[in-house]
C-alpha cells in the first residue's frame, strides 16, 4: 500500500526512495550545504546537539529555519553573502526584541535575547567602529554629495552586515549638518 501512496503523490519521484530504504542517499543529495557558513552553522548545531546545550540548539536551528526559509524564497541555494544577511536581520531582530522586553520591565528576557544575538554575532564578519563609518562619510560627503538619499545609497553597501543602519543615519546626519 506505500508504494500506492508514493505513486499517487504528485512528487512520487521524491517520495519512492523512501519506500526503498534509501533515504540517507536523498537526504545527502537534496539539502547539500553550498556556503561554508551554512556547514559552519549546521557543525556547530550538532556539536550543541551532543552536547545538550538547548539554547545554543534552539538559536542554530532557527537561524539555519530561516536560511531555507529565505532560499525558498528566492528559489535557490544562498552563498555566504545571504546567509549572512539573514544572520544580521536575525541578531537586529533579538537586540530589537531585548530593547522591548527591558521596556516591558522584563529584564530575564532581555538577557536571553542578548545572549542570542552575541552567539549568532560570532558568524557575522567583525563589526566597524563609529570613527572608521564617519570616515567613509566625510570621503563621500567630500565628492560632493550633500543630500542623506545618495549619500546613504553609497554607505550603506560598504558597511553591509558589518554596521547598524540606523546608527549609520544618525552618523551621516551629523556629518551633512557640519
Amino acid at each position: 500500500m506505500a508504494s500506492g501512496i508514493a505513486s499517487r503523490h504528485p512528487r512520487s519521484a521524491l517520495t519512492a526512495p523512501f519506500a526503498a530504504g534509501s533515504f540517507h542517499l536523498l537526504r545527502k543529495e537534496g539539502f547539500r550545504l553550498a556556503s561554508s557558513i551554512k556547514s559552519r552553522l549546521q557543525d556547530d548545531l550538532k556539536g550543541a546537539r551532543k552536547g545538550r546545550d538547548k539554547l545554543r540548539t534552539l538559536v542554530l536551528s532557527t537561524t539555519l529555519s530561516d536560511i531555507r526559509n529565505h532560499e525558498i524564497e528566492v528559489g535557490e541555494e544562498v552563498g555566504d553573502e545571504e546567509a549572512l544577511s539573514v544572520i544580521g536581520k536575525a541578531v537586529k531582530r533579538r537586540k530589537d526584541a531585548a530593547d522591548q522586553m527591558r521596556a516591558g520591565g522584563r529584564e530575564e528576557l532581555a538577557l536571553k535575547e542578548e545572549a542570542e544575538a552575541k552567539m549568532l554575532s560570532e558568524y557575522l564578519p567583525e563589526g566597524m567602529s563609529e570613527e572608521e563609518v564617519r570616515t567613509i562619510v566625510r570621503e563621500i560627503v567630500g565628492k560632493g554629495l550633500q543630500d542623506m538619499g545618495p549619500v546613504m545609497g553609497q554607505l550603506m553597501p560598504r558597511i553591509k552586515g558589518r554596521f547598524d543602519g540606523k546608527e549609520a543615519n544618525r552618523i551621516v546626519r551629523e556629518v551633512l549638518s557640519e
